[in-house]
């Protein structure tokens, strides 16, 4: 199947994801994938051969509109450092791959083996940004699987002097630890963490004072976003980057692409989606994404019978305008336009 782009497409700037294993160990009791499938049962998914024809150019029809190095988007789904690695070693071999091309990647983790020497080697060789996830001692009892918080400190602080850049994940956040989270902002930084990016956690049930977005169950406005002000002041006054992980505050980031890929040479995401266009900016369609077919991602947002004869015969850039024109309400509540 090779690298893969969904639903994420009209939200994130960063949307073609790969994953080396279906199903994690970590057994964080509120993780998403959960909803789709047993997470229990850990198996390989995409092969090295898949991520070296996407590198080489090639390109599924999920990924049809992309014509540039836009950066991969590793560990979407399941944990590419996670402890079967050690014996399968799938992310290893794609590791070898990545370190040989040089081609852009972040890759999501909160597995020690990323900073196993081994693996550490090959990152430090990489052209990629680290992500970490970690909110704060008190998950330690919802993360069963994983290194305690206060180890993942330490492997943050041992990837920030081999990896360009090191971000750290606050997420998902809840309002309950916020002075834990402020507390911890020094320590990331004196850790060598580049910055900090937050989103708030998503429900499946409706819970008292929550509101509705999407498919979610989601924290209102007026309660997030002191807290992500206060939080960000806290990342600037401490030398760090403060990004918004939040659809409906994205804004607040002191960059859109909340992945933590400003500035750095070579990582160009793409800017042409709705959250992007919903917030003002002004994003331009390349050629490719002007063209007929180009759009079969979006089938991932619309299962109604006959949607995928109007995708074959729509472009990326028709689609996406579509979707913006006839759901706007809906984009601008997902967004956070209107609570």
């Amino acid at each position: 199947m090779g690298c893969k782009c969904g639903s994420q497409v009209i939200l994130c700037n960063l949307p073609i994801r790969f994953d080396t294993y279906k199903g994690c160990s970590h057994g964080c009791r509120y993780c998403f994938a959960q909803k789709k499938r047993n997470i229990g049962k850990i198996e390989r998914d995409e092969t090295v051969e898949a991520m070296r024809s996407f590198i080489e150019g090639k390109r599924n029809r999920e990924t049809a509109w992309c014509d540039w190095n836009i950066p991969i988007h590793w560990g979407g789904m399941s944990d590419p450092f996670q402890p079967v690695e050690k014996n399968i070693r799938a992310s290893y071999e794609c590791l070898k791959l990545l370190a040989e091309t040089q081609y852009p990647f972040v890759v999501s983790t909160k597995g020690r083996l990323v900073a196993d020497p081994e693996y550490l080697d090959l990152l430090a060789r990489c052209n990629c940004v680290v992500q970490v996830s970690m909110v704060c001692s008190k998950y330690d009892q919802l993360e069963p699987g994983t290194p305690p918080y206060e180890e993942r400190l330490q492997i943050a602080r041992t990837l920030a002097q081999r990896v360009q850049r090191v971000i750290v994940r606050v997420q998902p956040y809840m309002p309950e630890v916020f002075a834990d989270v402020m507390k911890n902002i020094p320590r990331l930084a004196e850790a060598g963490v580049y910055g900090a990016v937050v989103e708030g956690m998503k429900f499946y049930k409706n819970k008292p004072g929550m509101v509705k977005v999407g498919g979610d169950v989601c924290y209102p406005l007026h309660i997030l976003r002191p807290h992500f002000e206060a939080i960000k002041a806290e990342c600037h006054r401490h030398g760090m980057k403060f990004y918004s992980g939040e659809n409906r505050l994205r804004a607040m980031g002191d960059s859109m692409t909340c992945c933590g890929i400003d500035g750095l040479e070579g990582f160009k995401g793409n800017d042409y989606n709705l959250c992007m266009l919903v917030n003002g900016k002004a994003p331009e369609p390349t050629a490719l994404m002007k063209e007929i077919g180009t759009g079969t991602c979006f089938g991932a947002l619309n299962q109604a019978a006959g949607y995928n004869k109007k995708i074959n015969s729509q472009s990326f850039y028709g689609l996406m305008q579509e979707e913006l024109s006839t759901n706007t309400d809906y984009y601008k509540r997902l967004f956070g336009l209107e609570e």
